[in-house]
């Protein structure tokens, strides 16, 4: 069979594109029936399905909130909630004042808790979801001052006896519980 200069890239550009691994993410979620049965999809119809497993950047950073999430106690999607306020999902913001990374973290906060790389997301992670634990743990377990205490510091907190009186704090609160339900009821999607 003669191919060619034309069908034979032809040929190449087929191969290539059906033999190379997908650009795009993919991502598996489960779930287990009443009689036992495995339920599997990559397009989850409700939330009786759970994140199962996945490649690329997303499963590297549900693995990553999930495994800090176990190690400090935390709720996963209280962790996903915070990072989508800070940064929406991206590792290399820096804010006006200075917050840097995933979970936007302060300077001072980040050599708190031992993170030299906030603009890498394992550090990131790993140093938001420790703070959180440590503002928690500072506010008797009150998700309302632990979240204001992230966003305003800790010694702002305590000097209202609450959430204090500025709006960006309320609002971040407010913002941070609204996706915390959301990811509670709807796991594995950012």
């Amino acid at each position: 069979m003669f191919i060619n200069k034309r069908h034979g890239l032809l040929l190449f550009i087929l191969l290539t594109s059906l033999l190379a691994p997908a650009a795009t993410t993919a991502a598996i979620y489960r779930y287990v029936d009443k009689a036992g049965r495995l339920h599997f999809t990559n397009v989850p119809t409700d939330n009786r399905f759970r994140f199962y497993r996945g490649t690329g950047e997303t499963y590297r950073l549900e693995s990553l909130i999930n495994h800090f999430a176990e190690k400090f106690s935390l709720d996963a999607a209280l962790i996903k909630a915070v990072i989508k306020v800070e940064s929406n999902f991206d590792p290399t913001v820096v804010s006006s004042k200075g917050a840097r990374g995933l979970m936007q973290l302060m300077p001072e906060t980040a050599n708190e808790v031992g993170v030299d790389n906030p603009f890498d997301p394992s550090q990131a992670i790993y140093g938001g979801s420790l703070y959180l634990r440590k503002m928690l743990d500072s506010f008797d377990r009150n998700v309302d001052y632990a979240l204001a205490a992230y966003n305003a510091g800790p010694e702002t907190v305590r000097k209202y006896g609450g959430i204090p009186p500025y709006r960006e704090t309320r609002n971040y609160v407010k913002r941070v519980k609204y996706y915390f339900d959301y990811y509670r009821r709807v796991k594995g999607n950012f």
